[in-house]
């Protein structure tokens, strides 16, 4: 894969998806590892990765687990270093961000509230 990727059309799907979220008064834009995401109440909930326009979401690491399984995601690991509640979300085209970014929504704001 080359180091650089025009992840701009991804971004812009992204957003499309995401901007319904916006209107709530804990949803912002924010950035994470140098990217744009969403935050809600401070805490990440999705992005899409720079490096292969790969979107990004934040979720229980059962959840991930789960998603890793079905082969729907894969662990994110940037740097070589996996992280457990985080995964990206195989295939290159938005269908199906919908639910996985409302789950990394709920997530954040259960995060937030504990």
């Amino acid at each position: 894969m080359p180091d650089s990727v025009d992840t701009t059309e991804a971004e812009e799907q992204f957003w499309a998806v995401a901007a319904p979220h916006l209107d709530a008064p804990d949803v912002e834009q924010g950035t994470m590892m140098g990217s744009r995401c969403l935050r809600v109440a401070g805490e990440f909930t999705s992005m899409i990765d720079t490096r292969n326009g790969q979107l990004i979401v934040k979720l229980p690491a059962a959840r991930v687990l789960e998603l890793i399984d079905e082969g729907t995601t894969e662990p994110f690991a940037p740097a070589g270093r996996t992280f457990k509640e985080w995964t990206g979300v195989l295939g290159d085209t938005p269908e199906g961000w919908a639910p996985l970014i409302e789950e990394a929504v709920a997530f954040a704001r259960s995060q937030a509230s504990a």
